[in-house]
């Protein structure tokens, strides 16, 4: 049986797209990226205490979403529109 052998070759082309802050935009914007077949992954971002004591509403739920830097540009003018998502540069990382 033959093992398979990848010389220093990345298959994750996956980028940080934009920041999400109000679980209603994040279901949105799931369902709009699920119709348009693109692919995506959700982290919950953590806050500190402090953060959490003093903080303002608008930060009371942070999402990152991530997705294959092919769909970069389709998904950019897929979320236009969407109040309270925020995308980021593309080369950014």
């Amino acid at each position: 049986m033959a093992s398979l052998a990848f010389d220093d070759q990345v298959y994750n082309r996956e980028v940080s797209f934009c920041k999400v802050y109000s679980k209603e935009d994040k279901e949105k914007l799931e369902k709009l990226f699920l119709k348009n077949r693109i692919s995506y992954f959700i982290e919950w971002q953590e806050r500190s205490f402090f953060a959490r004591m003093f903080g303002t509403d608008k930060q009371k739920n942070v999402f990152t979403i991530r997705i294959n830097e092919a769909d970069v540009d389709k998904a950019t003018e897929l979320v236009q529109g969407i109040e309270s998502v925020k995308v980021k540069r593309a080369k950014e990382e």
